[in-house]
Parts: structure tokens; sequence; C-alpha cells
């Protein structure tokens, strides 16, 4: 007798199958992150080339294309754009539910660590000592922003054109211009110079415009309380570009002169919590926190300050295909991405000044660098193998 199958089974198992790989996916991204979040050291352009190690060369979970895409669009974001990565890679693997596991999973281990590190530091008045582990830290992770940097630049700058335009993005940053200037310059230059070559396919130009200062930018904020907490950190959240250095500045300005809720010092021991922990170096505000109001002050400044990023992350990843299936903002968006290369290169010169401060260090980064180029030796073991020989090195010769 012919077996005949029943109208409903194929429908119904076809909707399992994608079920249980939606499960899969987000299972992976949560494992992936969860990891990163943990292990990872070195700043968000470590962070990032970890990630493209990850999404694109290993799981090939996007091209390396619409990697520099999302990070040209994440630097033009305020916030962290590590984290901001981090939920992108998500959206664009498995929708809302990925945004909100690749962010959580890469935020939530680091405040955790820096919540223990708060809590040693208002307990005992002092920070952990590592300054052996991170003596031999930034050289591994030097090398990988420099194997990341080369595997990018090849893909971003793929013409004279985007050449002549990375160059000038890295003299303007190298000479004062922030970060988000450079991009926006970049991209605007890309623009420019193929209307020039090619005035009939771009009619017009791209306009971009970030503006939360009616919002954010004078609101006087509560000198007092959690809801006062949370205010300040939702508007750096909102507001800031750049590098941990200008999330000090922002804060020193509201904590420390506008509402003398910390000292100077106090604020320079938290910028330490957030460089010496893994994960991205906002979760500064986590230690800061729970220094000023314990475990429920840790919750909502670490809610204030990541909050902002998941919004424009939601808005920005339904935003990126139609982005990119425009002619004006694919050349736009190429100049952002050799903008972003040429960030980067500042980024590790910068990186290299302070991490290459002996001929151990130096011999750490070139041999890192070597087994990454040549065996594609993965970065978290190298970070952690950096980290123990620096720790070794600094106890044989004190």
């Amino acid at each position: 007798m012919e077996y005949s199958h029943h109208p409903f089974t194929e429908p119904v198992d076809l909707m399992d199958t994608e079920q249980r790989q939606r499960t899969r996916t987000l299972r992976d991204l949560a494992m992936f992150f969860l990891r990163l979040g943990t292990t990872a050291f070195g700043g968000p352009a470590v962070y990032i080339a970890m990630m493209e190690q990850e999404a694109v060369r290993k799981r090939r979970w996007i091209t390396r294309e619409a990697f520099l895409d999302l990070v040209g669009l994440t630097n033009l974001m305020p916030g962290p754009n590590a984290a901001q990565m981090a939920m992108n890679i998500g959206y664009r693997q498995a929708g809302w539910a990925g945004l909100l596991v690749g962010g959580i999973c890469f935020i939530l281990p680091a405040s955790l660590i820096t919540l223990a590190v708060a809590w040693a530091y208002v307990r005992f008045g002092r920070l952990p000592q590592v300054q052996g582990f991170l003596y031999g830290v930034k050289p591994a992770v030097l090398a990988v922003v420099a194997q990341a940097l080369w595997s990018l630049g090849r893909t971003a700058v793929k013409s004279r054109l985007l050449a002549a335009v990375a160059v000038a993005a890295l003299l303007a940053n190298a000479l004062g211009a922030s970060p988000l200037a450079t991009l926006l310059g970049a991209g605007a230059l890309g623009l420019g110079a193929a209307w020039v070559r090619e005035p009939r396919n771009l009619h017009g130009a791209p306009v971009a415009a970030w503006w939360m200062g009616p919002v954010f930018g004078s609101a006087g904020l509560p000198a007092a309380g959690i809801a006062g907490l949370f205010l300040v950190f939702l508007k750096v959240g909102a507001l800031l570009y750049g590098s941990g250095y200008v999330l000090l500045a922002f804060l020193q300005a509201d904590l420390v002169h506008r509402l003398h809720w910390l000292t100077q010092s106090q604020l320079l021991d938290a910028v330490a919590a957030g460089q010496i922990t893994p994960g991205p170096v906002f979760t500064t505000a986590t230690f800061i926190g729970y220094v000023l109001g314990g475990y429920p002050g840790a919750t909502v400044a670490t809610v204030g300050i990541f909050l902002p990023s998941f919004v424009y992350v939601a808005v920005i990843g339904r935003m990126a295909e139609r982005m990119r299936g425009s002619r004006r903002m694919r050349v736009f968006l190429d100049g952002v991405n050799a903008g972003a290369v040429a960030l980067m290169a500042v980024l590790a010169w910068q990186l290299s000044r302070a991490a290459l401060v002996d001929r151990w260090t130096l011999g750490l980064g070139l041999v890192g660098l070597a087994l990454l180029l040549r065996f594609r030796l993965n970065a978290l073991w190298l970070v952690v193998g950096g980290g123990l020989a620096g720790w070794a090195l600094t106890a044989l010769h004190p």
C-alpha cells in the first residue's frame, strides 16, 4: 500500500525545523558573546577584531563587506561601539531576539566582573593588582588589532579613491578631528569625489544628523537618588562619542564638578576598573553605580548607559539593508569604511606606544602577529597566553 503524507505533516515539520534552527542560532550567539564578554581585554578595536574573526572568517555568519558596513554604522552612533556591534551581529542572525541576546550576553559578564571589583574596592579600599597580566595582554591585543587592520583594510580600501579617502581621514584624526567628524568627512569626501566622476548616477547627497541635545544636552538632572543616577548615565549613553577618555570627561563634568557625587580619585579608580576588566569600558558605570548606590545603583547605572544603544541599533538595524541598496548610500558607506580603517590605524599606533615598552613586549607582539597570520590562532587564546606570559616575565624579572 502506498504511503501518503498527512496534509499538515510537512508544514509542521518545517516549522519545527525552523524553530530548532532559530534556537540553535540564539544559543550559538549567546555562547560566543558570553565568552567574549567574560574574557576579552583591550578595548573596542580588539573586541571588534575578535567578532570579525568569529562572525566572518570562522562561522561565516556575515560577509566581510557586511561586517564593514556594520562597523561604519556603529561608529556613526553614540555609545559603546563594541556592544553595538554585538547587537548588530545578533540582529543580522536572529532578528530582535538576536539583538537582545547579542547585546545582553556581551554586556552582562563584564558588568558582573566589574561589580565584583567594585565590591572589593568598597570593602578593602583598593583595586586588585593585575599589572603583570596586563603587561603581556597589551602586546597581544596590539597584534590582534594589527591583524584585523590588515584584513579589513584590504576589503575597505579597494580603489585609489578610497585609499586617498583613508589617508585624508587618518591625517584628520591624527591632527585632532573627532571620530564622528572623521567618519562623516570620509563618507562625504568619497561621495563628493564619486559625484564628480559620475554626476548622473549620484543625485544629491545623504544627510545624517544626530541631535539629542534638546532632550538630554542641557536638561538639569536631579541631584540625588536612584532616578538621578539613571538619568546621568542615560545622557552619557545617548550622547557620548569616542573612547574611554571621552567617557572620563563626561563623568568628570557631571559627577565630580556639577553634582559632587564623586571625588577625582574615585573617578580615576572607576575608569581603571573599566580598563582592567574584560568587555566594554562602559561598564565603568557599574562600578560607579555600586559605589554610589550599592546593587540598585549598579543596576540602574548599567541599564542607563547601555539602553540608548539598544534603541539606536533597533532603528538602524532595520534601515541597514535599504541604506546599502541605495547607490548614494553605498558610496557614502564605502567612504565611511575607509575612514573606519584609518581610525583603527591611528588607534593601533596609539596602542603600540603604550604596549611596546621594552624588548620583551616587542617580542610578544611580533610572535602574536606571526601566530595570527601564519596559523590563524584564535584571538582569545592569544590574549590569554599573552597575559600569562606577561605575568611570568614580571615574576622572573620584577
